[in-house]
């Protein structure tokens, strides 16, 4: 019989596989939220690489000039979850790996690269912006859509004290990542930043749209 500690790590477990993908499927699936998937996704074209893939909210913003996909994605939910929006897509989907830090494609072989409200959960955020370099060609794009660290003083005192809450909730998503600095960081050109909060609670809605180029 299991004792106190495994059923609580069981029933964590099943928590992070089963309802997670769900809950963000739903919360970021929202009018509002495809506005941003809209705009992020605009200026991408050819071969794209797709970090943080979930149920494919995303495929309905890519332009007609993108060709295929490659969608990284560990949920499992998330996947199944994805099948009827690859399914009507314009173009190929395929996987390619389960997590950013490890993306099963050769070097060099992307045009393009998009990533919504991930890098606020990625465990090893500066592998796989690493990983997202080698698989771009020289002058690929990146876009970015993604929540993070707000300006205020008083907004950051609050999302530090809900963060440990918010890792636990929402499967590892900090509050206090900043985007931007994320990617310059990884030695990415970023060409257009644009911050701003949108509606809702301000420790989690200040947003970064990012645009960026991946160096010769």
């Amino acid at each position: 019989m299991a004792g106190p500690k495994e059923l609580v790590g069981k029933v964590g477990e099943a928590y992070r596989r089963e309802v997670v993908p769900r809950f963000i499927d739903k919360a970021c699936g929202s009018a509002a939220m495809k506005q941003g998937r809209d705009a992020a996704a605009a200026g991408l074209s050819g071969v794209v690489v797709e970090i943080g893939f979930g149920s494919g909210l995303n495929l309905a913003s890519y332009p007609p000039e993108v060709s295929r996909v490659h969608a990284v994605e560990p949920a499992e939910v998330g996947r199944k979850l994805s099948a009827p929006r690859i399914a009507s897509a314009p173009f190929p989907v395929d996987y390619a790996g389960l997590h950013g830090e490890h993306i099963d494609l050769p070097d060099d072989s992307c045009d393009g690269a998009l990533c919504t409200f991930t890098l606020c959960t990625v465990p090893g955020v500066e592998q796989a912006l690493s990983e997202l370099r080698r698989v771009l060609k020289p002058g690929g794009r990146f876009h970015f859509l993604e929540h993070g660290l707000a300006p205020d003083a008083g907004v950051q005192r609050w999302q530090r004290r809900l963060e440990p809450m918010q890792l636990v909730l929402a499967d590892g998503c900090h509050l206090t990542r900043d985007p931007a600095e994320l990617v310059e960081a990884a030695g990415f050109e970023l060409e257009m930043v644009h911050r701003d909060y949108t509606k809702g609670p301000k420790p989690w809605v200040y947003m970064t749209f990012g645009q960026a180029v991946n160096p010769a």
